[in-house]
């Protein structure tokens, strides 16, 4: 598999790998598994969206959001595969965690828009587990982060 056309045909392109902003890595890779520290949906250094879903971020931008959360997580995974994504057995679970307005309940609504890119780009390798769950507020005031489990070989 060559992620790299595929999300040619889609029109997309991995970032470069994004930095840890506090004391922890972006990855660590143990016994099959590789686990990402929560993403968020930075683009060039700066949040494409801020602040709790719907009332300052709305459901669309927060679904972007979470698909911007997936590019960076795949830019942290493809330098530990060496760029050789054959080497992935699947996408094993994606934690969404949404800033959310207290009355607001389609966070998985938000996490869709990671589901189904992961699935566009890998298949059904890209299927998984998923918690989608809503939270007063998340680092830097971002709308969404994403964490996720990759199983690899």
């Amino acid at each position: 598999m060559n992620i790299h056309d595929k999300l040619a045909e889609l029109g997309l392109t991995l970032p470069d790998p994004p930095k840890a902003v506090a004391a922890y890595v972006p990855a660590a890779q143990v016994n099959g598994m590789v686990i990402v520290s929560g993403q968020l949906p930075m683009q060039d250094g700066q949040l494409t969206v801020t602040g709790p879903v719907p009332s300052k971020a709305s459901l669309e931008a927060s679904e972007r959001a979470a698909r911007t959360c997936v590019l960076n997580a795949l830019a942290v995974v493809d330098p530990l595969l060496d760029g050789d994504w054959s080497r992935l057995v699947r996408v094993v679970r994606i934690g969404v965690f949404v800033a959310s307005d207290p009355t607001f309940t389609d966070q998985h609504l938000v996490a869709n828009g990671a589901s189904e890119l992961l699935v566009k780009l890998l298949g059904e390798q890209g299927r998984h587990a998923r918690a989608a769950v809503g939270v007063q507020s998340l680092p830097l005031g971002a709308s969404v982060e994403i964490e996720f489990t990759f199983q690899v070989k």
